[in-house]
């Protein structure tokens, strides 16, 4: 079936209720509970209730929903990045805030996961790319801004980002405290002291 007869058979009240931001946020959805493999017309679909031609409304195919899904998700995480690395004066306050984060953006951090569990995928591996080096970016900035080298400052970043990618692998294998639990917050603060060095700049 063409997208355009796909559309003609779809309710009006589907169409005029359903948008493709809809569909693009339910697939972000099922990305982090299943993995970007999981991503497909039918299932999310039923999911959301509705039938499959109010897809092809939107949507040409399965390719272009997972383009508009990782987008969403991708100008999602800038904001994100930029409350928490870019609107904050003092350089170790934004390290803070980045690593206080991770218990507050669960679906972020899940969706993130999924993406570097299919990071060959040829539609995640660039967002993945530009996603890591945006928030590598960030962290090099404010280390020097702490007064590092800038290459030291780079080694940081890399070392600082290593560690948050090493937790969202254990968390995929259920290694990883809860994440409203005091053991989470501990471990929190335990990476805090370790890696982002006292006082100001």
């Amino acid at each position: 079936m063409t997208a355009r007869a796909a559309a003609k058979t779809t309710p009006k009240n589907e169409r005029a209720t359903l948008s493709a931001a809809d569909w693009a946020q339910a697939a972000v959805e099922l990305i982090a509970e299943k993995g970007v493999q999981a991503v497909a017309i039918e299932p999310l679909a039923r999911r959301m209730g509705i039938t499959k031609g109010s897809f092809y409304w939107h949507f040409p195919n399965r390719e272009s929903l997972l383009e508009q899904a990782l987008q969403r998700w991708e100008e999602h995480d800038a904001r994100n990045l930029s409350k928490s690395l870019g609107e904050i004066d003092q350089p170790r306050d934004r390290l803070i805030s980045f690593f206080r984060r991770v218990g507050k953006e669960k679906l972020t951090h899940e969706v993130y996961s999924a993406l570097c569990a299919a990071a060959g995928h040829p539609q995640v591996e660039p967002v993945l790319e530009r996603v890591a080096n945006r928030r590598m970016a960030h962290l090099s900035a404010a280390f020097r801004e702490m007064g590092m080298p800038e290459g030291q400052a780079s080694n940081q970043a890399r070392l600082t980002y290593s560690v948050y990618l090493g937790y969202l692998q254990l968390q995929r294998q259920h290694q990883t405290p809860n994440l409203s639990s005091e053991e989470f917050d501990a471990y929190i603060e335990h990476v805090i002291a370790t890696l982002i060095p006292s006082g100001t700049p």
